[in-house]
């Protein structure tokens, strides 16, 4: 299933980008030219999260900002499990057809475990990490695993697929920002259908039933990344992401650069889009 849906341009001002994987075609955008950064978002988001970032970086570095399948203007098939695991494999294989060297990947949300499993398999290629209000360990904060469990169960799994409801107040309630009708008008028609909802009621079910996939993450994050140079931008009014969860990011990137954003909640690309632009061109640029 494809999603008849086209952004504003004034809003999304970039070039659509198509890539045939293995299990559906993927949406992106690749805007710029410099040092490259491959952006990845989280739950119900997609490369619109990152429209501002990208405008504000696109000078100085070419931006590539995916839609998972299930996701944004990317397919929705239907022999598709839409975890995390599947996620990382199929953005994993864009970043190859790609063919990328010396890029930085920006995790937020559930973008962390899925770009973060990216980058650990092509360590070689990486250059550096920014990490926004994510993790890559087993769910481990009470908070998180009674969300999870909770929004797994059937009744529920099936009210986030029967409207748009739930996506929309996720992204209001979690935003300092007040976003308008027109904005949010993004975030609710690439979902129209039951069907197209599959993939955003599927990521509260895997806070639990990744625990193998972001176990492994857990050893290989480390191993493989944890001496890249990382910008560690955390919104600091997140309930869900606390600053504990920051502290923990800095034991394992021990060359950090940490920016606080103290009015941020949890969409911080929609809260301070422009401190983090500051922020990647002071570190990377």
């Amino acid at each position: 299933m494809s999603i008849d849906f086209t952004p504003d341009p004034h809003l999304y001002p970039f070039e659509s980008r198509w890539f045939d994987s293995s299990a559906g075609r993927l949406h992106y955008v690749d805007e710029g030219t410099g040092p490259t950064i491959v952006m990845f978002h989280g739950n119900p988001a997609w490369s619109f999260l990152y429209r501002d970032i990208i405008v504000a970086l696109r000078d100085r570095f070419r931006c590539i900002a995916i839609d998972y399948l299930g996701f944004g203007l990317s397919d929705h098939p239907e022999n598709y499990g839409y975890t995390a695991a599947e996620h990382a494999n199929t953005a994993g294989e864009l970043l190859d057809k790609l063919d990328l060297r010396d890029f930085v990947v920006f995790g937020h949300d559930w973008g962390g475990p899925i770009g973060l499993h990216a980058a650990a398999a092509r360590a070689g290629d990486v250059r550096g990490l920014i990490l926004g209000n994510t993790w890559f360990w087993p769910t481990d904060t009470k908070l998180l695993r009674t969300y999870g469990r909770v929004l797994s169960l059937p009744p529920l799994r099936f009210a986030i697929r029967a409207r748009t409801t739930f996506a929309e107040q996720l992204i209001l309630r979690t935003t300092a920002t007040k976003l308008d009708d027109e904005i949010m008008a993004h975030y609710r028609k690439p979902l129209p259908t039951p069907a197209s909802r599959r993939a955003v009621a599927e990521f509260p079910r895997q806070l639990i039933a990744a625990r193998r996939f972001l176990g492994q993450l857990a050893q290989d994050v480390p191993a493989k990344l944890g001496s890249k140079p990382t910008l560690l931008v955390w919104g600091m009014k997140d309930l869900a992401f606390r600053p504990s969860m920051l502290t923990r990011m800095q034991g394992v990137f021990p060359n950090h650069t940490t920016v606080p954003l103290p009015d941020a909640k949890h969409y911080i690309q929609e809260d301070a889009p422009e401190a983090i632009a500051e922020a990647i061109i002071s570190v990377f640029g």
